[in-house]
Parts: structure tokens; C-alpha cells; sequence
């Protein structure tokens, strides 16, 4: 049965499409500057990718977690859960700011409209046209899973991050984890503690940070982020380019040999993983702590993409079309620098809107592919 039904556009001046960290500060400062916009999540409840994060993921463990701009996050308990903690914290801040989230709303397309509009389409048949588009749809829905020989042929259990659901599932099992992250690592200490064997195993070697990683150096690894953005390539992760905390925990499993990293395997086998040379891995689960991809194919219609396969940005706007503004995308992917790009684009569509006001928006670049 079908269930999409076309309803009525509704005229707005922006739409924002996530309420994760990134969505949220965007609204926040839309409501600031009084501008009239739509704020939809297609997640169930608040508390943006958080809410889907594994049990054993306590708020102590999290790394870096930024309070979005005009509230702070006090008093949590660090042996919780951090999807709740930081849920929780969602929550309240939309009630406290007024942010009408509409949820849960899938966001199917968006595409050029009339008058100079943007048509933002929901799968169920909602449609609203806006002059700007604040995008914030994250990466946690699209999971990468790299291909290698012989994955079909496995016999045993495949799971990304996205859908770990903590270390008591791989008791007894024989493990091995795919990638060189900070989720590989943390996947790796706590499921050593109850599987048979663990191995690990990533494309480069990993590199283990054992200095003061401050402002400066922070500002460092957005740069070379921002870099790939600002050439049209798919971003990459801040965390792929600021190395691995060597915190005490760490250690220890670099000490037992826990964190004994091989370099990945050729082929996979219906019981395992094999190199070339004879080596082989025998496994009951392989983990693909593989990291994700922006989750951005509802643009497709717009032909934002480079050559280079990524959305080219000056700031936050993207190149081809100055009506859309990507945040937690590349360089303010991180907590801290999705509330530094909401508070940017709305600075930027404020001016647009000033612009625009009456007439058609300028699109930027030359013919899309």
C-alpha cells in the first residue's frame, strides 16, 4: 500500500532538515533572528544520532561533547548511557527554546521550485518551499561497509557501529574489528573482556596521540578537513585526521596486545579472513567499525556534487547554489563546529533573505554534472 499523499505547499523562508546538534543550533539562531523556518527530523524522538548509540557508551566515554549555544549540559551522570543523557538534554533544549521539531518527517527530495524557491518533499507527501535550506542530516544513516572477495560467502555474523549493541552480544565469540577509529577502539576493549579472540585490523596504520591537543591544534585538523571541502571532495572525519587519544585505557590494551593492529585482510572466507601468504583468521563476527558517509541524497535533484564526488563549500554555503547551506558536514562535523556553522549559516542567510527579498536568489557555479 502506498502512503504518500500530496498535500498542499506550505511557503516558509528556511527549512531546516535534522534536529541532531547542527540542526538544533541552526534553529536556535533562526528563532533568534526571528526569521519564519520549518525544523524536521526523521528521527523518532530527540536526541539526534545520540538516541541510536550503543547501551555500554556511557557520557563518560564520550569524547568532546560540545553544549549547543544559550544552554549547558551540567550535572549528567557519566555512568549513563549517553543516549540518554544527552537525549534528555535534546529534549529539554527544544522545549525551552520553543523549537518545534516535526518528527518524524523523511525527507525524500529536494529540488528547484518556483518563484526562486527551493521544494523540500517528505516521503508521506509534506512539501514546503523555502528561499534558504539549512541542511543537517548528519552521516549516521548511511553506515559505510566496504567490499572485500568472498563477503558473501561468510558464514558467520556481520554488524556495523551503527548497529552495535554492546559487548555482551560477542561473548565467547571469535571477533574481529574492521578499522582504525576511535569506535574500533573502544568496540575492541570492552568486547576483549567477554569474546574467545579478538583481532584487529585497519587499512593504515593507526597513530596514537600522546600530546596536548588544544585550540591550536584542533584548528589544525578542521583546516586540512575544510581543505577537501573547499576542493569538492568527500569530506573526511575531523577524528580521521587528529589521530587516537593514548589515554590510560588505551594503554592497556596496547600492553595486553588487545591493540595489536594487522593490516587488513585480502579476501574474506566462509569462516573468516585470509592474506595473501597463507595467513588466516578464523571468525564467528566481523564488525565493520568503517566509519559513515554524509547522508545527503535527498540533494541529488539540485547537482551539488563535484567531479570530485563531494559538495563544494566557502563556509557553510555550498558553491553551486547560495540558497543551501550544509552544517555537520566536513569541517563542522564535531560537536563544537556544528554550533559554530549554525550560528554561520544563519548569518549568511540573514543576508540573503535582506538580498533576495522579493527577487530571485543568484545560484553560484557553473553547470552541475
Amino acid at each position: 500500500m502506498n502512503d504518500f499523499v500530496e498535500r498542499d505547499t506550505v511557503t516558509v523562508d528556511v527549512v531546516v532538515i535534522g534536529a541532531g546538534q547542527a540542526g538544533l543550533s541552526g534553529a536556535y539562531h533562526l528563532a533568534r533572528s526571528d526569521i519564519d523556518h520549518v525544523l524536521v527530523d526523521h528521527a523518532p524522538r530527540p536526541g539526534g544520532a545520540w538516541q541510536f548509540r550503543w547501551p555500554s557508551l556511557t557520557y563518560g566515554k564520550v569524547h568532546g561533547m560540545h553544549a549547543l549555544p544559550g544552554m549547558e549540559l551540567t550535572g549528567a551522570d557519566p555512568l549513563r548511557p549517553s543516549s540518554e543523557v544527552i537525549g534528555e538534554y535534546f529534549a529539554t533544549y527544544e522545549e525551552r527554546f520553543g523549537l518545534r521539531v516535526r518528527r518524524p518527517v523523511h525527507v525524500a527530495a529536494v529540488r528547484e521550485g518556483s518563484d526562486g524557491r527551493l521544494l523540500v518533499e517528505s516521503a508521506s507527501g509534506d512539501r514546503w518551499a523555502a528561499r534558504a535550506l539549512i541542511n543537517a542530516t548528519g552521516t549516521w544513516d548511511r553506515p559505510f561497509w566496504p567490499r572485500y572477495p568472498g563477503r558473501e560467502t561468510f558464514r558467520g555474523r556481520m554488524l556495523h557501529t551503527a548497529d552495535y549493541p554492546g559487548p555482551a552480544a560477542f561473548a565467547g565469540a571469535r571477533v574481529v574489528v574492521v578499522g582504525g577509529g576511535t569506535s574500533a577502539v573502544q568496540h575492541l576493549l570492552e568486547i576483549s573482556e567477554v569474546a574467545a579472540a579478538t583481532t584487529w585490523v585497519t587499512r593504515r596504520p593507526p597513530v596514537f596521540r600522546d600530546s596536548r591537543f588544544g585550540e591550536a591544534e584542533g584548528r589544525a585538523a578542521v583546516a586540512l578537513v575544510e581543505e577537501r571541502v573547499r576542493r569538492g571532495l568527500p569530506p573526511r572525519s575531523v577524528v580521521s585526521v587528529t589521530g587516537l587519544a593514548l589515554n590510560d585505557a588505551v594503554r592497556a590494551g596496547l600492553d595486553s596486545g588487545v591493540l595489536e593492529r594487522r593490516p587488513v585482510f585480502e579476501r574474506i572466507t566462509p569462516t573468516g579472513v585470509a592474506w595473501d601468504g597463507g595467513r588466516r583468521v578464523d571468525a564467528d563476527v566481523i564488525l565493520w567499525a568503517t566509519g559513515f558517509r554524509a547522508a545527503i541524497d535527498h540533494l541529488a535533484p539540485l547537482r551539488l556534487r563535484e567531479r570530485g564526488g563531494g559538495i563544494r563549500l566557502d563556509g557553510t554555503r555550498a558553491v553551486r547554489d547560495e540558497r543551501v547551506h550544509l552544517v555537520g558536514y566536513g569541517p563542522s562535523a564535531s560537536t563544537i563546529g556544528a554550533n559554530r556553522a549554525g550560528g554561520a549559516a544563519v548569518r549568511e542567510i540573514r543576508r540573503l533573505l535582506a538580498r533576495e527579498a522579493g527577487g530571485t536568489p543568484a545560484l553560484a557555479g557553473a553547470v552541475a554534472l
